[in-house]
């Protein structure tokens, strides 16, 4: 009996350029807003930035798979894209450090592990692992560049707060909480519970995007 191939495309491809187009349209708007921490709205947008650059970080996480596209030229290209727009990731330089993730998982040679379970400790190092020097250079000459035309404080706020808070909702859902403490599977990682407010919470702020991995 044959199986059934089932095409990951159009649909990756689609909740990938939906994800990249509301983040850029979530950042015009919150460009008009002026930042004032008495509005509410204020709040929002922020949160709802954060959340959008986690989405893009899953894309390009996804396309480390292979599987947001069929198309491997597109796949990488989608992957480079989100990468960048994530405050000058290197989609070059994630692609092998992700795959030794999976390929040494909850080891000394893990990338994303640190064998302390301290919370601070292992965010740290999970940072200095992705974080470059030129990717800081990157982002500083872009901001210098936008405040020729933009305010500072919606820059700050809108574009630079999120992107760090980013990392820490990736971190704390997609590394600390499955890895820490001990695990018997062959994958060193736990689930959520999918009744729980936590499992709740993961499965709105990391979107599960009709994800075929």
């Amino acid at each position: 009996m044959r199986t059934r191939n089932l095409s990951i495309d159009p649909t990756g491809v689609q909740i990938a350029v939906l994800i990249i187009l509301l983040w850029a349209g979530c950042l015009g708007l919150a460009f008009q807003v002026p930042v004032a921490w008495d509005n509410p709205l204020t709040y929002v947008l922020v949160l709802l930035q954060t959340h959008l650059y986690t989405g893009l970080f899953i894309t390009a996480h996804d396309a480390m798979h292979g599987v947001v596209s069929a198309n491997k030229r597109v796949n990488n290209f989608i992957g480079h894209l989100c990468a960048t727009l994530f405050s000058y990731n290197a989609y070059w330089k994630l692609f092998p450090k992700h795959h030794e993730h999976h390929r040494f998982v909850a080891t000394d040679k893990d990338p994303d592990y640190h064998a302390s379970g301290n919370f601070f400790l292992w965010y740290l190092s999970f940072v200095r692992q992705y974080v470059t020097i030129w990717q800081i250079a990157a982002m500083a000459i872009t901001f210098n560049i936008l405040k020729l035309w933009l305010p500072v404080p919606p820059l700050v706020v809108y574009w630079m707060l999120p992107a760090v808070l980013s990392t820490l909702q990736l971190f704390y859902f997609g590394t600390y909480l499955p890895h820490k403490g001990e695990s018997t599977n062959s994958h060193h990682s736990r689930s959520q519970k999918k009744k729980s407010c936590v499992g709740i919470c993961v499965l709105l702020l990391f979107w599960i995007p009709l994800r075929a991995s």
